[in-house]
């Protein structure tokens, strides 16, 4: 389902929140999917309990999932993207991966045309 990569820039919990987040907004994580414990997915990726927990937290922070004792934590509805972004989300994967970038790059590349769009609008 996710993976942590321990040689990445970018902080465990960083790369937990955003791959869960990514895995909501695609709709491979659906309305009411209970995702694992924060115990076995920290044993699952090899990181610290409170890594995950954080990570479970700020997704739970802007209502993207939700903790209940006998339920377990849940995807909230209402944060799929539309197919439109999805495309171009793809589109510019498979540029940057033609162009020889890993992800660390096209992340930096795609936050530089964002703060060049937000400038200019």
């Amino acid at each position: 389902m996710i993976s942590v990569d321990p040689t990445s820039s970018i902080s465990p919990t960083e790369q937990i929140r955003s791959q869960l987040e990514a895995l909501i907004r695609t709709g491979q994580l659906t309305k009411d999917s209970r995702l694992p414990t924060v115990r076995q997915l920290a044993v699952d990726l090899r990181v610290a309990i409170g890594t995950v927990a954080k990570a479970y937290k700020e997704l739970e922070h802007v209502g993207m999932i939700r903790t209940g004792r006998a339920a377990g934590t849940r995807v909230n509805a209402g944060f799929v993207t539309t197919p439109p972004v999805l495309a171009a989300a793809q589109a510019f994967a498979r540029t940057a991966i033609d162009a020889g970038l890993d992800l660390d790059q096209a992340r930096g590349i795609l936050a530089t045309g964002w703060g060049s769009y937000v400038k200019s609008s």
